[in-house]
């Protein structure tokens, strides 16, 4: 084999491990997220209903319009309980558990990894009662 030969066959063959590279890290990259607006207006969600798919990032973005703190907890009826009679007056510490101060916007992004029916409540005394309850529905891929 002549040098001219040995250099195009080394050049193709690192051709052809850089679209294997690049093929294997667009494989790898995590989707963009879903995003998903929740406006709190007069102690309600909008929307009170949400499906999203397991396995997606989704990022919520919640917008609290009232004059009033809120808290936006999702999760199961066991993590609800848990609030219902918890103690912790602010959260930020976990994705499906944020603190919003009267006036602001909070992001957060969850991916659910299984199919599910949740519910997102505020905790704070008497909202759930008055109504602020919605439910999200996580969907098969």
């Amino acid at each position: 084999m002549t040098r001219g030969r040995i250099a195009v066959s080394i050049g193709l063959g690192l051709v052809a491990l850089g679209g294997a590279a690049t093929m294997a890290l667009a494989a790898t990259r995590t989707p963009e997220p879903v995003v998903i607006p929740i406006t709190i207006h007069y102690s309600h969600y909008q929307p009170s209903q949400i499906t999203v798919p397991a396995g997606v990032p989704v990022t919520f973005v919640i917008d609290n319009t009232d004059p009033i703190d809120h808290e936006w907890i999702v999760g199961d009826g066991a993590v609800q309980e848990r609030h219902r009679t918890g103690t912790e007056p602010y959260h930020n510490a976990r994705p499906t558990e944020v603190s919003i101060d009267a006036g602001t916007t909070k992001r957060t992004t969850i991916t659910f990894a299984a199919p599910a029916t949740l519910q997102y409540i505020c905790h704070l005394p008497g909202h759930e009662a008055y109504g602020m309850v919605g439910t999200l529905v996580v969907t098969a891929p």
